[in-house]
């Protein structure tokens, strides 16, 4: 029996979540028969981080057990040959001992891509968030600094998340403009549901002007959800990496080297 790792980066768009769902179109579904194709068996993936509807990857890492033997070719370029337009392999290797695509992973990097113009995108309307009113991003990236840290993230976390705790250690936030694009990336070493929505959400409301920076570090603190504000539509999500172990050798995002001195011990 072979354990097989495989990255995969998919437009979340047309997708119900990365999940299983019965009636759904679904990223998992479409994955799992591509891998069966090639192994000519039924085969059940595990990702490293399930992600809700309209929410994209840019590199989801999953892993799956199989009995037949295969080049690395055949599980990365022959699994694209069967699979949607919308979904593809970057990357395949034999995964080392002991790795587990979900609880192997150290942390997790989202990325939330704001379009901020006044003009909504043609081309890109399902893969962005468009803000139209002008966004203050440095207003946005001091105001999340409090959020760095281990915190109970109740205030961000949705009412149907079914985590057995709200704490989280958030290693990295910061949030920059590049030309009429706002960016916030965070890296963790897990999030509870909807969590980065939520946080993109009330961060938005500095931006625009509606909530003083000092406002985010209150509704942290007061653990309820209903005063953080709107959650962020998925559009602009994007899954964009994991970190492993380095003894794993498998690719490691760049964004994890930026990693503060104090962060990269647990990383």
């Amino acid at each position: 029996m072979s354990r097989i790792v495989l990255g995969i980066e998919y437009d979340g768009s047309a997708f119900a979540g990365w999940q299983w769902q019965k009636g759904a179109r679904n990223v998992q579904a479409c994955v799992e028969e591509a891998v069966g194709k090639v192994a000519d068996a039924p085969v059940s993936v595990v990702c490293a981080g399930r992600t809700d509807a309209g929410v994209h990857a840019f590199e989801q890492v999953v892993h799956f057990d199989t009995a037949v033997e295969r080049p690395l070719r055949a599980w990365w370029m022959g699994v694209n040959m069967h699979l949607p337009d919308d979904v593809r392999v970057l990357w395949a290797q034999i995964a080392p001992d002991g790795f587990h695509a979900r609880a192997g992973a150290l942390a997790r990097h989202y990325r939330y891509i704001i379009l901020n113009r006044p003009v909504r995108s043609a081309l890109e309307r399902t893969r962005v968030t468009w803000v139209y009113r002008p966004l203050d991003a440095a207003a946005m990236h001091a105001a999340a600094q409090v959020l760095v840290g281990e915190h109970d993230f109740s205030a961000f976390r949705a009412q149907g998340c079914q985590s057995k705790s709200p704490c989280r250690r958030v290693y990295l936030i910061d949030v920059f403009r590049e030309g009429d694009r706002v960016i916030m990336d965070i890296v963790a070493d897990a999030f509870v549901h909807h969590m980065v929505r939520n946080i993109a959400g009330a961060l938005l409301a500095v931006g625009e002007g509606r909530e003083e920076p000092e406002w985010i570090g209150a509704v942290l603190a007061g653990r309820d959800r209903t005063r953080a504000g709107a959650t962020a539509p998925p559009d602009g999500l994007y899954l964009a990496g994991i970190c492993y172990p380095e003894h794993f050798g498998l690719p490691r995002p760049p964004i994890f080297q930026r990693l503060p001195p104090d962060a990269r011990r647990y990383t």
